[in-house]
């Protein structure tokens, strides 16, 4: 009984240093940047704005100078960087100017301007385009990039 009571305790102490290196290890570093990109695919400016909002808890939470954000818009979702959208909804053109100005990045899906017919000098101002938008998610993805999916 002796031998197993100090078996016990030597296994105890023996494994103690790789309980400590786990802990350690799952500790997030201070001056990590966090990436996320989110996916935007719901219609309607009252959807839109809710991601806004999702953009703007993410860039609070985890502090302006820790993440970086990319909002890609691809099918109903690229209504959201329309200009003629953004200009008859102030709170929807102030988010966007506010959130670009912070750093977060607008893609816009060229298949679906194509499709919609919609040019570059619709959109407003702080958007990029991209060749496609399942394709730059892919990509950001690839890059370690945090995937969040706003559609309907």
């Amino acid at each position: 009984m002796k031998s197993l009571v100090k078996f016990l305790a030597f296994a105890a102490l023996a494994f103690l240093p790789l309980t400590a290196m786990t802990a350690d290890s799952e500790k997030p570093a201070a001056n990590k940047i966090h990436k996320v990109v989110f996916e935007v695919t719901a219609d309607g400016t009252e959807k839109w704005l809710g991601a806004l909002r999702n953009v703007e808890n993410a860039q609070k939470s985890l502090g302006a100078g820790a993440v970086k954000l990319e909002v890609v818009t691809h099918s109903k979702g690229l209504g959201m960087l329309l200009a003629k959208n953004a200009a008859e909804n102030a709170e929807l053109k102030e988010k966007l100017t506010k959130l670009h100005g912070a750093g977060v990045i607008f893609a816009a899906c060229e298949n679906t301007m194509r499709r919609d017919k919609v040019e570059k000098k619709d959109l407003i101002e702080q958007a990029i385009t991209v060749d496609s938008g399942v394709g730059e998610v892919i990509r950001k993805q690839g890059e370690g990039y945090s995937y969040i999916k706003i559609g309907g």
